[in-house]
């Protein structure tokens, strides 16, 4: 229960999982690194009284140059909508009943729904220059900010957190060089940088201004891109290098034949994965396979 109490613990090391204006970060002294992406957006969670299936359970991006807008189905009833902040908006307006139901019109009234929260964000687009001092170091919305265009937010913490665990426990338990954590920073930073220059990328489509249909009527074709989902490789550090074919990819996850995917059979831990024909070539690999001391 919070008390409001100030108290004080010792810990070997700290990580900063404490958000975009983390006090870990400012107690390392580490700058960020600005993606040239700020756009304020109004959330709006609601709840729905009656069954909506026609509003859809996967998100739905909104290029509307009259005001870009995102949906996204949460659990259960209640969905979410956000909505760029346009410089026409009277800004003393932007969460009251009346700017809001007015701007969700086009799929919910006070018939069906009603406003559980809403709150003005600014999108950023930001990556700390340094994840580690010493003993402190950063994960999550500490280390990088992404604009939500493609999800990747908790994603990229979630990537973060499997990355660094690890590592961490293997330095603390004695099993490698306190070295070991510098990885953690040179794997991660990299990759994702790489998905939220993306993410501003796409932002700036969904965010444009351009009316389509007037700039067609001009006789100026509109252009059309395709976004694929990067898959970058993990930058220097703990594994094999990138001379290699695929060190420092993202592994398949394949349904085994006891109809389990890969990642629920092994659990947080490494594998070496053979195929049986190399296994038979390597019998000595089995031992090692099976080895709790080895890493893999």
């Amino acid at each position: 229960m919070a008390t409001g109490r100030l108290g004080r613990v010792k810990a070997r090391y700290v990580v900063g999982c404490d958000g975009a204006r983390s006090i870990v970060r400012r107690f390392m002294g580490t700058e960020l690194n600005d993606l040239k992406s700020h756009e304020r957006w109004v959330v709006v969670d609601a709840l729905l009284k009656t069954e909506r299936p026609d509003l859809g359970d996967h998100s739905i991006q909104y290029c509307d140059p009259r005001r870009p807008a995102t949906y996204t189905r949460g659990p259960r009833n209640r969905p979410r909508w956000e909505l760029m902040v346009m410089p026409s908006d009277d800004i003393a307006k932007l969460q009251t009943p009346e700017w809001l139901w007015d701007k969700l019109s086009r799929w919910i009234t006070p018939d069906n729904a009603k406003l559980e929260r809403s709150a003005v964000y600014t999108f950023h687009s930001l990556v700390a220059k340094g994840w580690r001092n010493g003993r402190l170091l950063l994960a999550g919305d500490a280390a990088h900010q992404t604009p939500p265009f493609m999800g990747q937010g908790m994603a990229a913490g979630i990537r973060d957190a499997s990355n660094l665990a690890w590592k961490l426990a293997a330095v603390i338990r004695g099993e490698d060089g306190d070295g070991l954590l510098d990885t953690y920073e040179s794997e991660r930073s990299p990759r994702v940088r790489e998905f939220i220059e993306t993410a501003v990328k796409l932002g700036a489509e969904i965010q444009s201004k351009r009316d389509v249909a007037g700039a067609t009527h001009d006789g100026v074709q509109p252009v059309f891109r395709n976004f694929v989902t990067p898959q970058p490789r993990l930058g220097p550090g703990a594994h094999f290098g990138n001379d290699q074919p695929i060190a420092g990819s993202i592994a398949r996850q394949p349904l085994l034949s006891n109809e389990r995917l890969l990642d629920d059979a092994v659990g947080y831990r490494h594998a070496l994965v053979l195929s049986p024909e190399t296994l038979a070539a390597h019998p000595e690999l089995d031992e090692l396979g099976n080895s709790r001391a080895s890493r893999w």
